[in-house]
Protein backbone atom coordinates (compact mmCIF):
# COMPACT_ATOMS: atom_id res chain seq x y z
CA UNK A 1 0.00 0.00 0.00
CA UNK A 2 1.03 3.57 -1.10
CA UNK A 3 -0.84 6.51 0.66
CA UNK A 4 1.73 9.50 0.61
CA UNK A 5 4.39 10.13 -2.28
CA UNK A 6 6.96 13.35 -1.44
CA UNK A 7 9.33 15.00 -3.21
CA UNK A 8 12.82 16.72 -2.61
CA UNK A 9 12.78 19.91 -5.09
CA UNK A 10 15.81 20.94 -6.42
CA UNK A 11 16.78 18.52 -9.96
CA UNK A 12 13.83 16.87 -8.76
CA UNK A 13 10.62 19.03 -9.35
CA UNK A 14 12.41 22.39 -10.28
CA UNK A 15 14.74 22.42 -12.48
CA UNK A 16 17.36 24.64 -10.56
CA UNK A 17 20.57 25.05 -12.80
CA UNK A 18 19.41 27.35 -15.63
CA UNK A 19 18.00 30.33 -12.38
CA UNK A 20 21.44 29.81 -10.28
CA UNK A 21 22.97 30.49 -13.90
CA UNK A 22 21.06 33.35 -14.98
CA UNK A 23 21.32 34.64 -10.84
CA UNK A 24 25.05 34.40 -11.30
CA UNK A 25 24.87 35.92 -14.31
CA UNK A 26 23.01 39.07 -13.23
CA UNK A 27 25.28 39.63 -10.32
CA UNK A 28 28.43 39.02 -12.60
CA UNK A 29 27.11 41.84 -14.88
CA UNK A 30 26.61 44.42 -11.83
CA UNK A 31 30.18 43.22 -10.44
CA UNK A 32 31.38 44.71 -13.64
CA UNK A 33 29.12 47.45 -13.87
CA UNK A 34 30.39 48.74 -10.31
CA UNK A 35 34.55 48.04 -10.72
CA UNK A 36 36.83 47.80 -13.48
CA UNK A 37 38.46 44.67 -11.09
CA UNK A 38 35.39 42.54 -12.09
CA UNK A 39 36.57 42.26 -15.96
CA UNK A 40 38.52 39.22 -15.34
CA UNK A 41 36.30 37.38 -13.16
CA UNK A 42 34.17 34.99 -14.91
CA UNK A 43 30.62 33.30 -14.84
CA UNK A 44 32.78 30.22 -14.25
CA UNK A 45 34.56 31.49 -11.31
CA UNK A 46 31.00 32.56 -9.38
CA UNK A 47 29.73 28.88 -10.69
CA UNK A 48 32.93 27.06 -8.58
CA UNK A 49 32.58 29.55 -5.34
CA UNK A 50 29.72 27.00 -4.71
CA UNK A 51 31.60 24.22 -4.39
CA UNK A 52 34.65 26.00 -2.69
CA UNK A 53 32.63 27.18 0.37
CA UNK A 54 29.94 24.16 0.66
CA UNK A 55 32.00 21.70 2.67
CA UNK A 56 32.88 24.58 5.64
CA UNK A 57 29.47 25.04 5.44
CA UNK A 58 27.22 21.72 4.80
CA UNK A 59 25.73 21.91 7.91
CA UNK A 60 24.04 25.21 7.43
CA UNK A 61 21.03 26.38 5.75
CA UNK A 62 21.17 27.05 2.52
CA UNK A 63 20.73 30.25 2.56
CA UNK A 64 23.61 31.32 4.22
CA UNK A 65 25.75 28.92 2.01
CA UNK A 66 24.65 30.97 -1.22
CA UNK A 67 25.82 33.65 0.74
CA UNK A 68 29.36 32.33 1.28
CA UNK A 69 29.61 31.62 -1.87
CA UNK A 70 28.71 35.03 -2.97
CA UNK A 71 30.96 36.30 -0.71
CA UNK A 72 33.84 34.52 -2.20
CA UNK A 73 32.87 35.94 -5.74
CA UNK A 74 32.06 39.40 -4.90
CA UNK A 75 35.36 39.35 -2.93
CA UNK A 76 37.24 38.24 -6.35
CA UNK A 77 36.56 42.39 -7.20
CA UNK A 78 36.74 44.05 -3.82
CA UNK A 79 33.32 43.89 -3.35
CA UNK A 80 32.88 42.42 -0.17
CA UNK A 81 30.52 44.98 1.74
CA UNK A 82 28.25 45.14 -0.62
CA UNK A 83 27.34 41.53 0.27
CA UNK A 84 23.57 42.05 1.24
CA UNK A 85 22.83 44.11 -1.90
CA UNK A 86 24.16 41.33 -3.91
CA UNK A 87 22.23 38.42 -2.20
CA UNK A 88 19.43 40.42 -2.69
CA UNK A 89 20.05 40.49 -6.56
CA UNK A 90 20.63 36.96 -6.20
CA UNK A 91 17.83 35.74 -4.71
CA UNK A 92 15.21 38.41 -6.66
CA UNK A 93 16.42 36.96 -9.76
CA UNK A 94 16.93 33.23 -8.89
CA UNK A 95 13.73 32.77 -7.61
CA UNK A 96 12.50 34.75 -10.92
CA UNK A 97 13.36 32.36 -13.10
CA UNK A 98 12.33 29.28 -10.91
CA UNK A 99 10.22 26.76 -12.89
CA UNK A 100 9.04 23.46 -12.20
CA UNK A 101 9.97 20.34 -14.79
CA UNK A 102 8.04 20.07 -18.07
CA UNK A 103 7.21 16.68 -16.58
CA UNK A 104 6.39 18.25 -12.93
CA UNK A 105 2.74 19.45 -12.86
CA UNK A 106 1.74 16.59 -15.38
CA UNK A 107 2.89 14.25 -12.64
CA UNK A 108 1.30 15.75 -10.09
CA UNK A 109 -1.81 16.32 -11.95
CA UNK A 110 -1.61 12.41 -12.52
CA UNK A 111 -1.35 11.24 -8.42
CA UNK A 112 -2.85 13.54 -6.82
CA UNK A 113 -6.45 12.08 -7.28
CA UNK A 114 -4.67 8.75 -5.90
CA UNK A 115 -2.10 9.91 -2.85
CA UNK A 116 -0.97 12.94 -0.39
CA UNK A 117 1.76 14.42 -2.01
CA UNK A 118 3.90 16.60 -0.20
CA UNK A 119 7.47 18.93 -0.33
CA UNK A 120 10.61 18.12 1.95
CA UNK A 121 13.59 19.61 0.84
CA UNK A 122 16.72 20.95 1.78
CA UNK A 123 17.16 23.67 -0.24
CA UNK A 124 15.54 26.95 -0.82
CA UNK A 125 13.22 26.27 -3.16
CA UNK A 126 9.53 27.61 -1.58
CA UNK A 127 6.92 25.85 -3.71
CA UNK A 128 4.98 29.28 -4.25
CA UNK A 129 8.47 30.97 -5.43
CA UNK A 130 8.91 28.54 -8.29
CA UNK A 131 5.41 27.87 -10.11
CA UNK A 132 4.17 25.34 -7.83
CA UNK A 133 1.79 27.04 -5.26
CA UNK A 134 -1.00 25.27 -3.93
CA UNK A 135 0.31 21.89 -5.99
CA UNK A 136 1.13 19.78 -2.17
CA UNK A 137 -0.82 19.05 0.33
CA UNK A 138 2.27 19.63 2.94
CA UNK A 139 5.18 21.09 2.46
CA UNK A 140 8.74 21.16 4.63
CA UNK A 141 11.86 22.70 4.63
CA UNK A 142 14.71 22.22 6.24
CA UNK A 143 15.59 24.48 8.98
CA UNK A 144 12.60 26.27 8.94
CA UNK A 145 10.94 25.61 12.99
CA UNK A 146 14.12 23.62 13.68
CA UNK A 147 13.63 20.75 11.21
CA UNK A 148 17.44 19.71 10.50
CA UNK A 149 18.38 18.68 6.72
CA UNK A 150 18.79 15.61 5.10
CA UNK A 151 19.71 12.90 6.06
CA UNK A 152 19.07 13.34 9.40
CA UNK A 153 16.56 10.63 10.82
CA UNK A 154 14.48 13.62 12.26
CA UNK A 155 13.82 15.14 8.95
CA UNK A 156 11.86 11.75 7.62
CA UNK A 157 10.57 11.40 10.68
CA UNK A 158 8.67 14.98 9.96
CA UNK A 159 7.79 13.56 6.67
CA UNK A 160 6.18 10.45 8.22
CA UNK A 161 4.33 12.93 10.61
CA UNK A 162 3.58 15.48 8.04
CA UNK A 163 2.11 12.37 5.75
CA UNK A 164 -0.04 10.88 8.17
CA UNK A 165 0.99 7.79 7.26
CA UNK A 166 3.56 4.71 8.15
CA UNK A 167 6.82 4.83 6.60
CA UNK A 168 6.15 2.12 4.73
CA UNK A 169 3.36 3.85 3.02
CA UNK A 170 5.52 6.14 1.90
CA UNK A 171 7.52 6.99 -1.10
CA UNK A 172 9.89 9.41 -1.13
CA UNK A 173 11.58 10.72 -4.69
CA UNK A 174 14.29 12.44 -5.23
CA UNK A 175 17.65 12.65 -7.48
CA UNK A 176 20.37 12.47 -4.54
CA UNK A 177 21.29 9.21 -3.94
CA UNK A 178 22.65 9.32 -0.28
CA UNK A 179 19.98 12.08 1.50
CA UNK A 180 17.36 10.79 -1.11
CA UNK A 181 17.37 7.34 -1.05
CA UNK A 182 19.98 5.53 1.09
CA UNK A 183 18.23 8.15 4.29
CA UNK A 184 14.57 7.26 3.23
CA UNK A 185 14.62 3.82 3.06
CA UNK A 186 17.04 3.64 6.61
CA UNK A 187 13.73 5.53 7.75
CA UNK A 188 11.37 2.82 6.21
CA UNK A 189 10.34 4.89 3.59
CA UNK A 190 10.32 3.23 -0.44
CA UNK A 191 12.83 5.55 -2.55
CA UNK A 192 12.49 6.24 -6.05
CA UNK A 193 15.68 7.40 -7.74
CA UNK A 194 14.85 10.42 -10.15
CA UNK A 195 17.75 10.05 -12.33
CA UNK A 196 17.53 12.60 -15.20
CA UNK A 197 21.25 12.28 -16.28
CA UNK A 198 21.73 8.69 -16.81
CA UNK A 199 24.48 8.84 -14.51
CA UNK A 200 26.17 5.15 -13.30
CA UNK A 201 24.27 3.77 -10.18
CA UNK A 202 26.62 4.15 -7.36
CA UNK A 203 27.82 1.00 -5.96
CA UNK A 204 25.49 -0.14 -3.32
CA UNK A 205 22.60 1.89 -3.93
CA UNK A 206 19.39 -0.06 -4.18
CA UNK A 207 16.76 2.25 -4.66
CA UNK A 208 12.83 0.76 -4.86
CA UNK A 209 12.52 1.88 -8.50
CA UNK A 210 15.01 3.97 -10.86
CA UNK A 211 13.40 6.47 -13.09
CA UNK A 212 14.94 8.84 -15.87
CA UNK A 213 11.69 11.29 -15.85
CA UNK A 214 8.81 12.30 -14.04
CA UNK A 215 6.84 10.76 -16.70
CA UNK A 216 7.57 7.28 -15.44
CA UNK A 217 6.50 7.88 -11.95
CA UNK A 218 2.62 7.31 -11.74
CA UNK A 219 2.96 3.65 -13.07
CA UNK A 220 6.02 3.10 -10.93
CA UNK A 221 3.89 4.36 -7.41
CA UNK A 222 1.04 1.68 -8.90
CA UNK A 223 3.57 -1.24 -8.74
CA UNK A 224 5.24 -0.49 -5.67
CA UNK A 225 1.34 0.30 -3.83
CA UNK A 226 0.69 -3.66 -4.97
CA UNK A 227 3.63 -5.26 -3.41
CA UNK A 228 5.47 -5.44 0.03
CA UNK A 229 7.19 -3.18 1.62
CA UNK A 230 10.93 -5.09 1.59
Amino acid sequence: MVSAVVFDADETVIDLRPAVTGALAAVLEEMRRLTPAAQGVTLADLESDWDAVFGDHASEPVIEIRRAALARSIGRAGLGAELDRFADLFFARRFALSRPFDDTLPTLAALRPHYRLGLATNGNSRAERCGLEGEFAFELYAHVDGLPKKPAPAFFAAVVEAAGAEPGAIVYVGDTADHDVVAAQEAGMRAVWLNRKHHPRPAGLRPDAEIRSLDELPAVVATLAASPVR
